[in-house]
């Protein structure tokens, strides 16, 4: 088995953050996309999508989207770390929360750096003003997550979930569009730093 990733990359965070939570390892190719491996003929035999992460299973299967590599992974290695919830409620809340915070977080900030950036724009057509509703789109989601986190412990309820990784990663992918988590955000920032402090947090910002 082996995992094809971008170490900094946020989707490759979430993979790294997933399995440092659940106790998983797995070997791991670093992936140049800035240099455009990640759209070779090769690498698009494992990735349909051309992006990374992409898992290789031994008998050759692969699998992309960070996500469905978290389900696989969840399935594949038990633990009694319901990352994804452990009741019919709790797996609609996480699978809710989890949804939010790609769609209206991680996801728009994906759309507003790579086009205000312009950092492949010589793989992909890069729009300005799209890059700039997709900023403005992230900014007015905090205030929803703050919200929610001044009444929640996480995301999803009184358990820590997968749904804290997506959010916490767009939190600090975010920086590169000079959108901080400050005091104006109080709970944001608590959940934050006390989400810094897990020991799978440590070990995957000190790899």
């Amino acid at each position: 088995m082996k995992l094809y990733e971008k170490g900094p990359a946020p989707s490759a965070r979430r993979v790294s953050l997933f399995m440092a939570e659940k106790g998983i390892e797995i070997p791991r190719v670093d992936v140049d996309i800035r240099g455009g491996e990640n759209i070779s003929d090769a690498f698009k035999a494992i990735s349909v999508t051309g992006r990374i992460p992409a898992l290789e299973l031994d008998d050759g299967t692969t699998l992309c989207e960070s996500i469905a590599i978290c389900r696989y992974l969840d399935v594949a290695f038990p633990t009694d770390h319901a990352l994804f919830g452990d009741s019919a409620v709790t797996i609609g809340q996480v699978e809710m929360w989890n949804r939010i915070a790609e769609l209206q977080g991680l996801f728009t900030a994906f759309q507003a750096f790579r086009n205000l950036t312009g950092i492949y724009n010589d793989r992909e057509r890069c729009v300005d003003a799209w890059g700039e509703e997709s900023k403005q789109r992230v900014i007015e989601f905090l205030p929803l997550m703050e919200n929610r986190l001044a009444q929640s412990p996480y995301l999803a309820g009184d358990r820590f979930s997968v749904a804290d990784i997506t959010a916490y990663v767009m939190c600090g992918f975010i920086k590169n569009m000079d959108i901080h988590i400050d005091e104006s955000l109080p709970s944001i920032l608590a959940w934050q730093q006390k989400l810094s402090k897990r020991p799978a947090f440590i070990a995957v910002q000190a790899s």
